[in-house]
């Protein structure tokens, strides 16, 4: 199983809070009763490696006395200002002083790593809020929504994602190159959502939308589904689309001349709206011609060809994004429907 963008967070809190306890056990009360004295290094010797690549370590050997007695030890530190004769502080326990510690372990980062890194998260969590409530107001507390559908003569349409830059967006194209719809990054974050304007160029309209970081949760496993994900709006992005009346039928399969990738049929309250297969990066046809047979056969993820009806590109332009971000190859964020829709498909 594995976790990142948000779930991430809420993971490192929990190992945050963990190196906290245990810093504070080993710099504060492992110690506690014990006696401060002086040691003398009588040697430094490095500890063989197990692999060639392997950091070098080092083990320090100390001799000091107590109540008359004398205890050679080793130490629980190492620094590259120890060499033989030279005197250190260590702390014994007087009910077993062969029992020592430096007082220079590890405790203390342990703990100071796992404030900074609570600290982070917390700070994350409450930007995140305070985008969502400012957004809430822009929008006066109304979650997103989408006009009616309204149809017209089918026309071929292109899904674009701009990779190579952290701030990677997304348009839709026409067959003449003309961007009618795209998603601008305007904040790039680590911790918290993406902002993003929405830009309709056909209606000359802006939106502003929060978009969460990608999750997976990958099992690996046959019987249960991997799950990817992102936030909409501070919505799952699977709910979001539910919401609005989408369904999706996805299948494997070919189509215009390109290697096994996704076909998508989506409908809205049950009407269809779109047909759209995966493609490679080379979208448009001529480009597909231009750049040879193998590199215009690939689908690579976030890229599509469309063909729809649709005269207003809000809810399918989310609805590609939502598969272009995610990973996922059907609508409940994982792959076993579009296995199952490609096993359906075949046999009809």
């Amino acid at each position: 199983m594995s976790v990142k963008g948000i779930k991430l967070r809420y993971f490192a809190m929990v190992l945050a809070v963990i190196a906290i306890v245990a810093g504070a056990y080993l710099t504060f009360f492992q110690t506690r009763g014990f006696v401060g004295t002086t040691a003398t290094i009588t040697a430094v010797d490095t500890v063989p490696s197990e692999t060639y690549d392997e950091e070098q370590t080092y083990e320090v050997t100390v001799e000091y006395t107590v109540d008359g007695v004398k205890y050679t030890e080793k130490l629980d530190s190492y620094s590259p200002s120890y060499k033989v004769g030279k005197t250190v502080k260590i702390q014994y326990d007087p009910n077993d002083p062969s029992v020592i510690h430096s007082g220079r372990g590890i405790g203390i980062y342990f703990f100071i790593i796992g404030i900074v890194i609570l600290a982070v998260a917390i700070i994350s969590i409450v930007k995140e809020k305070l985008s969502l409530k400012k957004l809430k107001e822009n929008t006066n507390g109304e979650k997103t929504t989408y006009p009616p559908s309204a149809v017209g003569a089918e026309r071929e349409l292109y899904f674009i994602t701009d990779l190579g830059t952290p701030k990677y967006g997304h348009r839709i194209e026409d067959a003449d190159r003309n961007v009618l719809y795209e998603a601008k990054m305007t904040k790039f974050t680590m911790t918290t959502p993406f902002g993003f304007d929405f830009i309709d160029h056909v209606n000359i309209r802006t939106t502003p939308h929060l978009i969460g970081h990608e999750e997976s949760t990958e099992w690996n496993s046959i019987i249960l589904d991997n799950h990817y994900t992102f936030t909409f709006d501070g919505e799952d992005i699977w709910k979001h689309l539910k919401r609005n009346g989408i369904r999706v039928d996805s299948s494997f399969g070919g189509g215009s001349g390109k290697l096994v990738g996704a076909n998508y049929v989506i409908y809205r309250d049950d009407i269809e709206i779109a047909r759209v297969e995966s493609t490679s990066n080379y979208v448009h046809e001529e480009d597909a011609e231009e750049h040879g047979k193998i590199g215009s056969l690939v689908p690579i993820q976030g890229f599509f060809r469309i063909w729809t009806g649709l005269q207003d590109l809000d809810l399918l332009f989310v609805t590609l994004l939502a598969f272009a971000r995610s990973g996922a190859s059907d609508s409940s964020g994982g792959n076993y429907k579009t296995f199952f829709g490609t096993f359906k498909k075949n046999k009809s």
